[in-house]
């Protein structure tokens, strides 16, 4: 990847939520003419309707609360008014829940008037810019801007910052057997992983492949040859099959803890207590995370 290009796509995903706010076409409430936080309680507030996140990472919540317990909420959330004097969260919805595990009575907020279309789309950009999803809450997120709002996808591309190709694979994930998707969501199968595993027609296939992956610990290129393989023995019969290495106990248990902490493919390659340690990554967000989690540790 050049720089230009590699610039270019940081500039498409960097659009931030003020690429969505301007398409607003009602007026904003009063109180939050002019951006302006203004403190609303924490039992006003509603989650957000359209999270695209399943799961929280109890732990990651818990340091956000001392945080915000020592420090305060830096940045506002985003919320939008309801009637009855209510509001519902936009974005921001990590600190408002941390905020009421430090025992906070109010949060900072900013107000402003979008509808269910654009509530979703900040939503989703929202957790693709600061908190990546897992590879399939972004697939059904995808897959419910097309079914609830009827965006091409080419519109999704365009709103998220992300190509249409890239669109496209999330979608196709959602052809995978739920076992698989539950594997992906968990860690144990990378985003590569599970496009591999779509060549097969048959889910019984895919699962088989898969827990084939999963017990040889096998990285995405070789996960690819051993499925080509499978569609096509006669690529096995002129190659020959490369014996999977065997994992020592203690390096599987650390090649594991790595990829919970990281949320990545890792695989350690140990040779008597020399070797290596392979982080894969499918997007560019990815590996800037990864870095920024490095540099700050």
């Amino acid at each position: 990847m050049t720089t230009a290009s590699t610039d270019i796509k940081r500039r498409a995903l960097g659009k931030g939520l003020d690429s969505l706010l301007p398409r607003v076409s009602a007026p904003l409430a009063p109180e939050a003419e002019g951006g302006r936080p203004r403190e609303i309680p924490l039992d006003q507030i509603d989650p957000n309707p359209f999270q695209t996140r399943s799961k929280v990472n109890e732990d990651q919540l818990a340091e956000l609360a001392v945080s915000i317990a020592a420090n305060g909420v830096v940045q506002p959330v985003l919320v939008r008014p309801l009637v009855g004097g209510r509001f519902q969260i936009i974005a921001g919805e990590r600190r408002w829940r941390a905020s009421r595990i430090a025992g906070k009575t109010t949060v900072p907020a900013i107000l402003r008037q979008v509808s269910d279309e654009q509530a979703m789309e900040i939503t989703i950009v929202e957790n693709l810019q600061r908190t990546d999803l897992n590879p399939m809450e972004q697939a059904r997120a995808f897959e419910r801007l097309s079914r609830e709002f009827h965006m091409t996808q080419e519109q999704m591309a365009q709103r998220t910052g992300k190509d249409r190709a890239t669109v496209s694979n999330f979608i196709r994930l959602l052809r995978l057997p739920s076992q698989i998707q539950a594997r992906v969501e968990s860690g144990e199968l990378s985003f590569g992983h599970a496009r591999a595993l779509l060549a097969f027609e048959h889910a019984e296939e895919m699962e088989r492949a898969a827990q084939r992956i999963v017990d040889r610990s096998l990285s995405v290129r070789q996960a690819e040859s051993y499925i080509n393989e499978m569609i096509d023995p006669s690529r096995k019969a002129k190659k020959g099959p490369k014996p999977a290495p065997t994992l020592d106990p203690n390096v599987r248990d650390a090649q594991e803890r790595l990829q919970r902490a990281l949320g990545l493919k890792v695989t350690i390659e140990d040779h008597s207590g020399r070797g290596k340690v392979i982080i894969e990554y499918a997007r560019l967000e990815d590996f800037d995370a990864l870095i920024e989690r490095f540099g700050a540790e």
